[in-house]
């Protein structure tokens, strides 16, 4: 089977790169990213390391930090914010090669550690050719992501059985994973909510009260904003999911007329905004205003089809935390989080914000020393290699 497949990866790459290589150049969060996985720009070497760890985005890449800081570890991911995060506290960064590279790419290691569902038969395959041990953490299966895996169970089989070790997030995960030829899964929770939540810059308060529209979608600005009537003493943040939506959002705000400042015209340092509404145009920043913030309104959970966001991150700061109903990506994390307030009903939304005022807390964060432990008996069982 993995002749046939990899036979298969080819013809897809040949039939494709025209495509992919063009499409590099439409949108700046794919620049870099495509080119260097299907094209191998600027991406042809990969530093030896212990444990290799492999992670889709920026979310996943920050959640493992803790355990790569505890190794002689390399990271791939396959977004850019995911190799900009690996970057910070890893010095062996690689964006993730296309599947059809991999044999000739992939450098040996004695432990490869993936994440949640980055379920690549080459790269499993290579780390097995090599004698490393298969480690798959964070592992989940949601209800519609099941039926489908269910339809390929033959390919998943084959994945799982290069899989050594799995930890999986609830039983419900177990039963699933262990439905597809997943062996020896314990169960762990959701690791995204053991990170180390800090801000790493220190903004004004105002004395308004701060509600922040957070990691947002296409049209759900809008309707937040028709469901939401902004008072004297308020002042809103709006920071949209995906940076390439910021002229969006700009735009969106002028057409309907609203008194906003972005925050990359912001000269002062301390980011004091005069205006009732900043328009947070700028990555890496919405941690330092979560420190801030009185409500935060996550996004991503008020229309179908993304399923929520993480809440970790908005519950460290002792605020509101206002969630939609659309959460079924992310709801092992929203188990981790008491006093949040779910929106079953948007023409509630102005009420809640301004009337709820219980503050999110984090349940006590699981010890990491399982998975430590088993990636540490992987290194000491193949010194030899």
């Amino acid at each position: 089977m993995i002749f046939f497949y990899y036979i298969l990866t080819w013809a897809v790459f040949l039939s494709c790169a025209v495509f992919v290589f063009l499409f590099s150049f439409l949108k700046p969060k794919y620049k870099i990213s495509l080119k260097s996985r299907f094209f191998l720009y600027k991406n042809h070497h990969q530093e030896k390391a212990h444990v290799h760890f492999h992670a889709c985005s920026y979310g996943e890449v920050k959640s493992i930090k803790e355990l790569a800081l505890q190794f002689d570890s390399r990271i791939t991911t396959i977004t850019q914010t995911g190799f900009q995060c690996a970057k910070e506290f890893c010095s062996k960064v690689n964006y993730l090669a296309f599947e059809n590279f991999l044999p000739f790419w992939f450098k040996p290691c004695k432990v490869l550690v993936i994440f949640e569902a980055e379920y690549w038969l080459m790269l499993v395959f290579m780390a097995k050719f090599y004698q490393a041990k298969v480690i798959l953490l964070n592992a989940r299966i949601s209800d519609k992501s099941y039926q489908s895996y269910k339809r390929f169970s033959f390919f998943y089989k084959k994945i799982f059985s290069y899989i050594d070790e799995v930890f999986a997030q609830s039983d419900l995960d177990k039963t699933r994973l262990e439905s597809l030829g997943a062996k020896k899964v314990r169960i762990f929770k959701n690791i995204k909510a053991n990170v180390d939540i800090k801000n790493n810059k220190n903004y004004f308060k105002p004395k308004e009260k701060l509600i922040i529209f957070a990691s947002t979608h296409q049209s759900e600005e809008a309707l937040l904003l028709d469901n939401f009537k902004l008072e004297k003493d308020e002042k809103l943040i709006i920071a949209p999911r995906h940076p390439e939506r910021f002229k969006e959002l700009e735009n969106l705000l002028l057409n309907r007329g609203l008194d906003f400042e972005k925050f990359s015209s912001l000269k002062d340092e301390n980011k004091i905004f005069s205006k009732s509404i900043l328009l947070l145009d700028a990555l890496g920043e919405l941690v330092n205003f979560y420190a801030i913030s009185d409500v935060v309104v996550l996004g991503g959970s008020f229309i179908k089809g993304i399923g929520g966001h993480n809440p970790i991150e908005a519950a460290c700061f002792n605020n509101t935390l206002i969630t939609g109903k659309f959460i079924h990506n992310q709801k092992a994390l929203f188990e981790e989080v008491q006093n949040v307030y779910f929106c079953e009903d948007i023409k509630k939304l102005n009420d809640q914000i301004h009337h709820l005022n219980l503050k999110a807390k984090i349940f006590k964060k699981e010890n990491l020393k399982p998975i430590l432990n088993t990636i540490q008996e992987g290194i000491d069982a193949r010194k030899s290699l």
